[in-house]
């Protein structure tokens, strides 16, 4: 409360009015009890609407959910629009059939999914094994050694945005068979995340820590050892995981030019005898093993993650 106090002008026989900025002495208090009181309140609401609000893996597991169903929703209602794509029953009667015996042999081209999807994933890990065992090592060099990396630099940026089928005619030049070759296009297509990734890595490292290691006269291999290889490898780890996602998909469609025993053979034969819903089947089926091949890689990269 402002008080009014009636003062006597120095220069003017008249009165004037002052208005005094001293607080009340009940002030400090109100406004002490206001203040809390408003933190009460504030703190309730906050609790309230934590218990209101449905814990996040469960809203995650629905939505998830919920989109699922509204994808065969759709596949349906365009299964019964008239098209020549068959509905989520006949697929789901199909896959039953498909799967109780996936791994039958009736001849050299007559097996099950399940050997196809084994076939691809071996050709999948010999070509994504040898660009690991190339690729890693010389992005080591290229983030190390400045001259490296831009000798390799136009190289790569002339050969990295080429097809990956492109490759395929180079392999059957090279090794005469269908197989080497689709290893081949493998090869090639998985060594340039990892060569990228893991150089970006190590020029990520602070210059501070090369320094270090400069003034204790390490050799390179404790250079390798103890800075570069802990701190680039969360980006080694990407690299991987992008090039295993691309190996997969390559190996798809180079199975459908090469033949042979396959995952992406076995949907050009099932084209071939017009059984569009084992095609719809091995699209699902692609999907699944692309999927856990990209979370077993997403584990290992949270495994050796750290913040530095």
């Amino acid at each position: 409360m402002n008080a009014v106090a009636i003062l006597k002008a120095p220069s003017a026989d008249r009165l004037t009015l002052v208005h005094s900025t001293a607080p009340h002495p009940a002030a400090p208090d109100l406004a002490a009890r206001l203040a809390a009181s408003r933190a009460r309140s504030d703190s309730n609401r906050a609790a309230s609407a934590r218990r209101a609000r449905a814990p996040d893996w469960l809203v995650s597991t629905f939505a998830m959910a919920l989109g699922l169903i509204v994808a065969v929703a759709i596949w349906a209602a365009i299964a019964k629009s008239g098209g020549r794509i068959p509905g989520p029953a006949v697929v789901g009667s199909a896959a039953v059939e498909i799967f109780s015996d996936p791994f039958y042999k009736k001849g050299p081209n007559d097996q099950g999914i399940g050997w196809n999807i084994v076939s691809s994933l071996q050709r999948v890990g010999i070509g994504f094994g040898l660009a690991a065992l190339l690729g890693i090592p010389l992005g080591f060099m290229l983030g190390r050694f400045r001259f490296l990396s831009d000798m390799a630099s136009p190289v790569i940026a002339l050969l990295k945005p080429v097809s990956p089928l492109a490759w395929l005619p180079i392999g059957l030049l090279l090794f005469k068979a269908a197989n080497p070759a689709a290893i081949y296009v493998i090869f090639v297509c998985s060594l340039w995340p990892m060569i990228i990734n893991t150089a970006v890595g190590v020029r990520q490292i602070p210059q501070d820590y090369l320094n270090v290691a400069r003034v204790l006269k390490l050799s390179e291999w404790k250079v390798f050892t103890k800075i570069l290889f802990p701190a680039v490898l969360p980006y080694m780890i990407t690299g991987v995981r992008l090039s295993i996602g691309v190996a997969w998909l390559v190996i798809v469609a180079a199975e459908m030019l090469t033949g042979g025993v396959g995952i992406g053979f076995w949907v050009w034969d099932e084209w071939n005898n017009l059984k569009v819903e084992h095609i719809i089947i091995a699209i699902f089926t692609i999907g699944v093993v692309g999927l856990a091949l990209e979370q077993a890689l997403v584990l290992l990269a949270r495994r050796f993650s750290y913040d530095r």
